[in-house]
């Protein structure tokens, strides 16, 4: 969580990319650190293609749109650089630093997969354990992906569920609980074959949420602060924003409001999918997190033996940052970006996997409404660099990140992947126009709804999101998702028996088309909605709902 899969939501690929239409006055770019004592040893110094580094990050956050950015690169064990630049909130004067929390959003499924690894080195469960061994009552829409659904699928995103499938359940935040969403993926349809390709989901981490409950017999949230935190030395890290207290160094997302305006969105309290993306952490604790993987699972620790502490086995390394789900490489969106197509693109366990120059890179993204991140890691390099920022800015830390990588891997070479992303954000940009114009060249503006208003009154169900509700008010009708209180919004005739849906928040940018189909006599039989914007985050899964009138008490009566 579009190519502004920001989901929770992540990176699809190399080229993430959201609106970035405007700039606004930044503070003075800050200088690139030189070589500190961090205790025991001395921080490296920056590769010489870095030393400007602090402008190029400035220039970033300038060019997309983003008041603050974090960045950590390791290199060796070591950490090379930890900063912040910018600012925690727009209009504010809090800078970003090294221990600003953000929100990682997908980055967090790294961890889920590595708290099911650490589980099944502990012998309560197998990686291709059948999910109902351990969670009796859990069902797909197929008897067959029932049956067969293991753990290690849960991680993988080969279920045949559709981009983004179910998303409705906790996106944005719902009043579900994390085993009501579970019980609901047994109605969300399953459109293509099981394990016969790639396609993002986050719903099947809830699955995994309740694995590692019922496996270890805490909350996923105590699990991974005493079997991940603590011993990697994450003390800043927690699970999801209720555990965030004032006065805390927390960044403030932004969003564009109408695609054009950025503003300040409040934190999103993520509670029924955390294993999904809710992880609030630092470049200064990823930076840990980092340096322990590129160190195939060893801790900075003893452990009782006298031999170094792991956090997890080579094996179980081996087995997340191997290719389970073969992802197809596509072609770059503008020239400029082509250097960046890999030759091979899978998907491990909560892990991208490709190539940039000849090197193996070990990836995610992650995306929260406000914030965006990436984590990448070079192996054959032990490298690694994280960029957390506080707008949703694929671009941002894509250029970020890939200047760093350069530096490392194609000293030679500086590319200004600052100005290559902005050519490409302007060109989707383009295509959006382009969609919505196509739309008002197909309307026929003379057409009136087939019924009068308070016919299109009542409540509609969908058998897996549940209850959709249309009421009038001061002679407009209204629009709200019984489960998600941000989902309000107000109906306007578009054409015929189709409306658009205006959402009373505007930085969702997520407006919709709504379309009632009548039967033979003139009653609404079925309600179908889609995005108007392609890009609408996929999130928004309002296509796959199949919303028929309700003739008993609404659902929310029945809970």
């Amino acid at each position: 969580m579009s190519q502004r899969p920001l989901s929770l939501r992540l990176a699809l690929c190399c080229a993430l990319l959201v609106p970035a239409t405007a700039t606004w006055a930044q503070a003075p770019a800050a200088q690139s650190p030189p070589p500190v004592s961090t205790g025991d040893s001395v921080r490296p110094l920056l590769p010489a293609q870095l030393q400007d580094f602090a402008a190029y990050v400035d220039g970033a956050r300038k060019t997309f749109d983003v008041p603050g950015i974090a960045v950590a690169i390791v290199k060796d064990g070591k950490v090379v650089l930890e900063q912040g630049f910018g600012l925690r909130e727009m209009g504010e004067p809090d800078k970003v630093d090294a221990n600003t929390l953000f929100a990682i959003a997908s980055n967090t499924k790294a961890f889920t997969a590595a708290a099911l690894q650490q589980l099944a080195e502990q012998g309560k469960l197998k990686m291709d354990d059948r999910v109902i061994d351990h969670l009796p009552w859990f069902r797909m829409s197929d008897p067959y992906v029932t049956h067969e659904m293991r753990i290690r699928d849960l991680l993988a995103h080969r279920s045949g569920l559709s981009l983004g499938a179910g998303d409705l359940l906790y996106w944005p935040p719902t009043s579900y609980s994390t085993k009501e969403v579970v019980e609901r993926l047994a109605h969300v349809p399953i459109r293509n074959g099981f394990r016969s390709g790639y396609a993002y989901d986050n719903i099947l981490f809830a699955v995994a949420t309740l694995v590692i409950e019922q496996a270890s017999g805490q909350s996923y949230a105590d699990y991974l602060r005493e079997h991940l935190f603590k011993p990697i030395g994450m003390d800043g890290s927690l699970v999801d924003m209720t555990y965030l207290k004032p006065g805390m160094d927390v960044a403030t997302g932004h969003a564009k409001a109408d695609f054009k305006d950025l503003r300040p969105v409040p934190p999103m309290a993520w509670l029924n999918d955390p294993g999904a993306g809710g992880i609030y952490s630092s470049v200064h604790d990823l930076a840990k997190w980092m340096n322990v993987q590129l160190a195939g699972g060893v801790l900075p620790t003893m452990g009782a033996d006298g031999k170094p502490a792991r956090l997890f086995s080579e094996d179980s390394q081996r087995e997340m940052w191997s290719v389970l789900t073969p992802i197809k490489v596509g072609k770059p969106p503008v020239p400029e970006l082509a250097p960046l197509v890999p030759n091979f693109s899978g998907y491990g366990e909560s892990w991208f996997l490709s190539d940039y120059l000849g090197r193996k890179l070990v990836w995610h993204t992650g995306g929260w409404p406000g914030m965006v991140s990436r984590v990448t890691l070079v192996p054959e390099l032990k490298l690694g660099v994280v960029v957390l920022t506080n707008a949703e800015s694929g671009a941002a830390f894509n250029a970020v990140t890939y200047r760093v990588l350069d530096a490392y891997l194609n000293p030679e070479h500086k590319t200004d992947w600052v100005a290559a992303y902005d050519k490409a954000v302007r060109k989707s940009e383009a295509k959006a126009d382009d969609s919505l114009a196509k739309h008002e060249a197909a309307r026929d503006k003379r057409s009136k709804p087939s019924l009068p208003l308070a016919k299109y009154v009542g409540s509609y169900r969908d058998p897996w999101y549940g209850d959709v509700i249309v009421s009038q008010e001061s002679g407009k009708l209204r629009l709200r998702f019984s489960k998600t209180a941000q989902l309000v919004g107000t109906m306007t005739p578009w054409q015929h028996d189709t409306f658009t849906v205006r959402w009373d928040d505007r930085t969702l940018n997520a407006d919709a088309f709504i379309t009632f189909s009548l039967d033979v006599d003139g009653h609404v039989s079925e309600v179908r909605m889609q995005p108007i914007s392609p890009l609408t985050d996929f999130s928004f899964d309002f296509q796959d709902l199949r919303m028929v009138p309700v003739a008993d008490k609404p659902e929310t009566d029945k809970h």
